[in-house]
């Protein structure tokens, strides 16, 4: 039962830390069944690279993804005995031209990409989710002396909007951090602002409908969050609208492997959900070439032996 469906490290992330195969290995060590490794899609704009990514261009990203997705089935091959690897990657949307070169790198690379955990980092080309002076930046683009509207809720609007927009090009099997827009203001609710609820509530509709995984992301727990994402409002509006939960530790290194999923677990509980889902590997192709489908965890989730373990 145990499992994650994102994950990142430092070997073809900068952000992130550790080789990829010791990610793996904490895994087996703590016990996960299934686990999911999802480095981000290449950038291809030099604007677009962060700080730690000074001197490397759109060429050299795209050699790290295809160098990890070499890395990830090889893993995925030695380690089968022990653990389930799904090989992946999380997307960027930061201009028109990530949503272009998605598809031709979904065409190039087939069935290597074997589900889409799709995520929103970026409004308007700005980080969000960096630091605050990023995110301060990305709200000043919505600040205006002439209107009266909150720029809190025109970042949330473009941040929705951005969202539905990938989620209908591309149907990704996860929907990362739903709620990653108020990392840095988890005091707005969404509900008090009818024209971004109405956009919640689409969004949500729409990942139902084509049969998506909402992923509860328990990075969340270490960005000073007392929730995991998706905070409990949203979270109770995707399983009022029928909606399906998956487990994420969203890892960026071997440290960060399971880490907060007893507090997880806890939130999930004091909410009652008594169902969770995971990917699992398919035969058949589901979008394009990928090769994934979701599976509900037979009896209760939560007593499985796997939490009785965790410290």
């Amino acid at each position: 039962m145990p499992h994650s469906h994102h994950s990142h490290s430092g070997q073809f992330c900068k952000h992130a830390s550790g080789r990829l195969e010791d990610v793996v290995l904490e895994a087996i060590r703590q016990g996960f069944e299934v686990y999911g490794l999802t480095e981000h899609a290449p950038r291809y704009r030099i604007e677009d690279m962060y700080p730690e990514e000074a001197g490397l261009d759109a060429d050299a990203l795209m050699k790290q993804f295809e160098d990890f997705l070499d890395e990830a089935h090889r893993l995925k091959a030695v380690y089968a005995p022990q653990i389930t690897l799904l090989v992946g990657l999380e997307t960027e949307y930061i201009s028109e031209k990530d949503l272009d070169e998605m598809d031709a790198l979904l065409g190039r690379f087939g069935d290597r990409v074997e589900y889409i955990v799709g995520s929103i980092h970026h409004v308007r080309t700005v980080p969000i989710d960096f630091d605050i002076p990023m995110y301060d930046k990305a709200l000043a683009l919505f600040a205006s002396k002439d209107s009266a509207q909150d720029p809190h809720c025109l970042l949330f609007l473009d941040y929705f909007d951005a969202q539905y927009a990938l989620m209908q090009r591309f149907k990704p099997e996860i929907i990362g951090h739903f709620d990653l827009c108020r990392l840095f203001a988890p005091q707005y609710v969404f509900s008090d602002h009818p024209a971004v609820w109405e956009k919640v509530i689409r969004n949500i509709r729409y990942a139902v409908g084509y049969g998506a995984l909402f992923e509860v992301n328990a990075a969340a727990f270490r960005k000073k969050w007392n929730t995991a994402y998706p905070g409990e409002e949203v979270l109770k509006a995707i399983l009022n609208e029928g909606g399906r939960l998956a487990f994420s530790d969203d890892s960026h290194g071997p440290h960060a492997v399971g880490l907060n999923y007893n507090r997880m677990a806890e939130y999930l509980k004091s909410l009652e959900v008594s169902e969770v889902w995971h990917l699992q590997a398919s035969q058949t192709p589901n979008r394009g070439n990928r090769r994934t489908q979701s599976m509900r965890l037979a009896g209760d989730w939560s007593e499985h032996p796997f939490w009785g373990q965790r410290v």
